[in-house]
């Protein structure tokens, strides 16, 4: 079985995070393994206070991990503060980690910050370059760019998308997801590799509750690239498991409710009660 490592924060109702990222790896055919490197408290409402792990701790956790385990892709999410990007970083080079995946978590979706501004130039210069797949939404790719001096300061069309991800590549990552979800109309994904655009087109869901969608498809690209698939159908497989969870996503709590890590496999099961 392949092994899939996530390094990134815990969110406590389990809908983002490392417990999303864990549940997406299981739904997706790989054993997954973490590596905390924040708590949260968190819940569909909203991100309440965080608590940072100190780097050594994290240092040690990941030792763990690539001395007793081979490790066939790493998903990197939360990291909020230069000293744990650093950490990360030397100790992903020491290990020679393949198949990075990249979601550079910025901003909560009730707006708290979850990387702070002086860590921005960190994992710019310090995650971005050994990534094979970096996964920003537009906001987040936005803040990439401006941190770089980009002159591209807005985001609102396909072709600003294909111009934003092809700035982005420029940082050293092998790929970019650049995520059309917060764009108006038909959600749509572009990836570049440095030499093609590739589009991925899917109906947008009218649903409050997409908690953790950022971590669940970035989670899904990594154990389908641990799998074998190339990044295009890495994304395309991911694409489709997202969207189902989307389509059959939780109305739990008073705020915006998680995806459905596990609908293909309750219904296969015969456990859903809906």
């Amino acid at each position: 079985m392949k092994k899939v490592l996530t390094i990134a924060g815990s969110d406590s109702c389990g809908g983002a995070g490392i417990q999303a990222d864990l549940k997406a790896f299981s739904a997706n055919g790989v054993y997954g393994m973490s590596v905390i490197a924040a708590i949260t408290a968190q819940n569909t409402q909203g991100v309440f206070a965080v608590q940072d792990i100190d780097e050594e701790i994290i240092k040690a956790q990941i030792d763990a991990i690539f001395t007793d385990i081979e490790v066939d892709a790493v998903k990197i999410g939360m990291v909020s503060i230069a000293s744990t990007i650093n950490a990360i970083s030397h100790k992903l080079q020491q290990y020679k980690a393949q198949r990075i995946v990249l979601d550079p978590v910025m901003i909560s979706k009730s707006g708290y910050a979850l990387l702070k501004p002086e860590a921005k130039s960190a994992l710019i210069k310090n995650l971005v370059p050994y990534a094979y797949v970096i996964t920003p939404n537009i906001p987040e790719a936005l803040e990439i760019l401006k941190e770089v001096g980009s002159k591209i300061k807005v985001i609102e069309t396909v072709e600003q998308m294909e111009a934003g991800a092809k700035e982005i590549y420029k940082l050293g990552c092998k790929n970019v997801l650049l995520k059309g979800g917060h764009m108006e109309g038909e959600a749509v994904d572009v990836l570049y590799d440095g030499k093609e655009l590739t589009y991925f087109h899917s109906e947008r869901i009218p649903t409050k509750n997409t908690h953790g969608t950022g971590c669940t498809l970035s989670s899904a690209i990594a154990a389908n690239l641990a799998l074998g698939c190339s990044i295009k159908e890495a994304v395309s497989r991911a694409k489709q498991y997202i969207t189902t969870a989307i389509e059959h996503s939780l109305d739990i709590g008073h705020g915006c409710g998680p995806t459905h890590h596990f609908y293909e496999l309750y219904k296969k099961g015969g456990l859903l009660n809906d």
